[in-house]
């Protein structure tokens, strides 16, 4: 009888830079989100940051795949879910991600390899397919909705 031994993926010093920037850059995400107050309309809240309109919604007159995300943001960090989820549903799951990509980050480091993964590229490319199909998903239901 033999035990299961997985695989994982040994980190470089570059792969720990690029940790290191992935933790930096998801607190930041946290703290830029925290200084707004989230537009009761759902979306606009990036226009707190001095930002236009969002041109599509001017020329277009619907909203674009990424509206309300800043204000997803806002939501999230406040702890108020299901108004962040309301606002964009794509960014919400990539602020969930975030939160708990924190700790992960923080435990690869530490142990100098990639906790559960073994080929980061399929983890890369099915975040960001998912991601892309709930931002498709919730804009197509928001505009027939």
């Amino acid at each position: 009888m033999t035990l299961n031994t997985a695989t994982y993926y040994k980190l470089t010093f570059r792969d720990r830079c690029l940790l290191v920037a992935g933790c930096v850059c998801v607190i930041a995400g946290f703290i830029i989100g925290s200084t707004v107050d989230p537009d009761p309309r759902g979306f606009g809240t990036h226009q707190q940051f001095g930002l236009p309109p969002c041109r599509f919604r001017e020329v277009l007159g619907i909203s674009c795949p990424s509206c309300g995300g800043t204000t997803s943001v806002a939501h999230f960090v406040r702890a108020q879910w299901v108004e962040s989820a309301k606002a964009n549903t794509a960014v919400f799951s990539l602020a969930l991600i975030g939160l708990l990509s924190i700790p992960w980050f923080l435990f690869s480091l530490w142990k100098g390899y990639l906790l559960g993964i073994e080929y980061p590229s399929k983890l890369f490319v099915t975040l960001t397919l998912s991601l892309t199909g709930i931002a498709v998903l919730q804009w197509v239901w928001r505009l027939y909705f």
